[in-house]
């Protein structure tokens, strides 16, 4: 659905990472709508007494119990009410940990016969692929209008949106070096910078600082004479202007890891306590390991 200000082409800057008891208030009626249309009634069935049949809404102790199990912090959220989503705003991670939960949890049933008796109508031929994509859509709208930098992916994670030119190339690029160990490092940086928590995207950053030290190494065991050639590959003419700015780069990324707390925890080392000092760092550095690892794979 599209609002006035969306056809008007006024865009809401996607910069917000913390959820608010508006947002959340969306999106537990977003739920809570699909407690009440039985799109849960698939993995938590509320059958009816004559012939078990799925009928309206679900089986609430099943789906509180199995939402606890799996996001063992809603559990402090919850009141004396019946309530089957809480009311009350919870942190970011549990939020997005919750709607990663009903995400899995979701289909889209088709109404069938009624029920005389009962008054009620029992719901059959459940599509799960239709229910997720619509709660997908439902979410992913209340993101967008309210500025959260996140998305619901088809796959039903919540992953952060970057910047256009940084998100596009680090969502497409393969890993696909000659070290299987460098691929790994470079596949859980990636992985964990799109997480929405930022103790994983710091841990991210750090995998990707490891991955600057090991890819030094491809080339020769000795460090130095395998950045040396690493960085002659990548500038094209070892004796350029490029590789003079390249050399000072890779100098410069190689003493920030020394003199932050990236790989090195020690009394003295500097803590990133900003996370766009994080962001900023993880972009520099992803920028040089692409550049290199075009021209080692080209």
């Amino acid at each position: 659905m599209q609002y006035f200000s969306d056809r008007e082409g006024v865009e809401v800057p996607r910069n917000v990472t913390e959820i608010s008891p508006t947002v959340w208030g969306g999106i537990t009626d977003l739920i809570q709508k699909r407690v009440d249309d039985v799109s849960f009634g698939q993995r938590f069935p509320s059958g009816c007494v004559d012939d078990r049949d799925i009928c309206a809404g679900v089986d609430g102790f099943r789906f509180k119990g199995a939402i606890q199990a799996a996001v063992p912090a809603i559990s402090e959220l919850y009141d004396s009410s019946r309530e089957i989503i809480p009311i009350e705003t919870p942190r970011l991670l549990v939020a997005m940990d919750i709607i990663e939960f009903c995400w899995k949890a979701v289909s889209k049933g088709e109404r069938g016969g009624r029920h005389p008796y009962w008054d009620h109508h029992h719901y059959v031929n459940f599509d799960k692929e239709a229910g997720q994509s619509e709660f997908s859509d439902d979410i992913n709208f209340i993101f967008r209008r309210n500025g959260l930098a996140f998305t619901l992916t088809e796959q039903g994670r919540v992953e952060r949106i970057l910047p256009v030119q940084i998100g596009n190339v680090l969502r497409s690029a393969i890993f696909q070096t000659k070290d299987p160990t460098l691929n790994e490092l470079l596949e859980t940086a990636r992985h964990k910078f799109l997480s929405p928590d930022e103790k994983e995207r710091r841990e991210g950053l750090e995998k990707l600082w490891d991955a600057w030290e090991r890819i030094k190494t491809i080339d020769a065991p000795n460090k130095q004479a395998g950045a040396t050639a690493m960085l002659d590959r990548a500038a094209g003419l070892p004796s350029s202007d490029f590789r003079v700015l390249l050399e000072a780069e890779a100098k410069a990324l190689t003493d920030a890891g020394n003199a932050f707390q990236i790989r090195h925890f020690e009394v003295g080392k500097e803590p990133l306590n900003n996370p766009q000092h994080v962001d900023y760092l993880f972009y520099r550095m992803f920028a040089m390991l692409n550049l290199v690892l075009h021209t080692m794979n080209g």
